[in-house]
């Protein structure tokens, strides 16, 4: 596996539709993702992996909340809709189950309950631990896409799985050996199940 380099990142139609796999990342704010999203047309690129059946997409942290059809961030913001489902805040009153109050963002390591078997969760244990930061959590309308969930004064959807695509809350690239784990299977993954 080599390293990407920055022509390996790009949002040009052609390169996208000959990649052999997708990576669709997510860092700040969702009204200012999407604002970007739909300017550079990055929407319809990943509708069309998305629509090739086979390409496997990975989206990581806010693509991952993009996949859904809104979020309460920035005080609504419509997302992409590939997946039904909210994303919705924590809240300020976020407890654990003692009573005692839970930092909002959440931001640490958490364990990862999968609930689905899937080529991306391979020679990873179940409850193996990942890096999070985030202040809203995916609420996925089906609990037939949720493929893992963290615990953290509720139960929240850490992975997401639908055809060739699988997303995630977490950062693999800052989860040691389990996020390096599952960042090879995305590589070696043919996008079925």
């Amino acid at each position: 596996m080599s390293a990407l380099t920055e022509s390996d990142v790009t949002h040009d139609p052609a390169v996208i539709g000959a990649a052999d796999r997708v990576v669709f990342p997510g860092v700040g704010a969702i009204r200012d993702c999407m604002a970007e999203i739909k300017r550079l047309r990055c929407d319809q690129l990943l509708k069309s992996a998305l629509a090739d059946g086979h390409k496997p997409v990975l989206a990581i942290c806010v693509g991952m909340q993009a996949l859904l059809s809104r979020s309460e961030e920035n005080g609504g913001v419509e997302t992409l809709g590939i997946i039904p489902g909210d994303v919705r805040f924590f809240g300020q009153d976020l407890k654990d189950p003692e009573g005692n109050r839970l930092k909002v963002p959440h931001m640490g390591w958490n364990e990862v309950s999968q609930k689905v078997k899937h080529p991306l969760w391979a020679d990873i244990e179940d409850r193996a631990r990942f890096y999070f930061v985030h202040s809203y959590w995916a609420s996925p309308v089906s609990e037939e896409v949720v493929a893992g969930t963290f615990d953290y004064g509720l139960e929240g959807c850490a992975a997401l799985a639908k055809d060739n695509l699988f997303g995630v809350q977490f950062h693999p690239e800052k989860s040691h050996r389990a996020g390096l784990q599952l960042l090879h299977n995305f590589l070696m993954w043919n996008g079925t199940c």
